[in-house]
């Protein structure tokens, strides 16, 4: 199953996709968010363009557990892009995964812009990749 994970965020929307056995996860790209319908038009387009059959959100928990803002609004998100596409989208715990994001950035020497820019789209990696672990196993 190719899948499409993102980190929802308010400025940057990072994403990534899975090939299609659902083994490798790959980043994809950050989307500098402009307004609300230019991000669903974008993601729907990518959707449909990647053959993607199921969407991924991080959902961004406080460290005990329980819901905050960001919380609330990537749920939001989540049920209005499930509202424009057929494809299943789930919710993934993504606490801790910036830093697991970074950490995997470090070790592949990436520093300055270049790291700010892949930050996001490997924070969506991380997310993608323990959903699918999560299924698998």
């Amino acid at each position: 199953m190719r899948a499409l994970g993102i980190d929802f965020g308010l400025k940057r929307v990072g994403l990534a996709v899975s090939d299609r056995t659902g083994t490798l996860v790959s980043p994809f790209k950050t989307i500098e968010r402009t307004s609300r319908q230019a991000l669903f038009d974008e993601l729907t387009g990518i959707i449909h363009d990647e053959a993607i059959e199921a969407v991924v959100v991080g959902l961004p928990l406080a460290l005990n557990g329980e819901d905050t803002l960001t919380t609330r609004q990537a749920r939001n998100f989540a049920q209005s892009l499930e509202r424009r596409i057929d494809k299943p989208v789930h919710l993934m715990d993504e606490r801790l995964t910036s830093a697991q994001a970074e950490e995997e950035l470090n070790a592949a020497g990436l520093y300055g812009a270049k790291r700010k820019a892949a930050l996001d789209s490997q924070a969506a990696v991380v997310i993608l990749r323990s959903w699918l672990d999560s299924v698998t196993s």
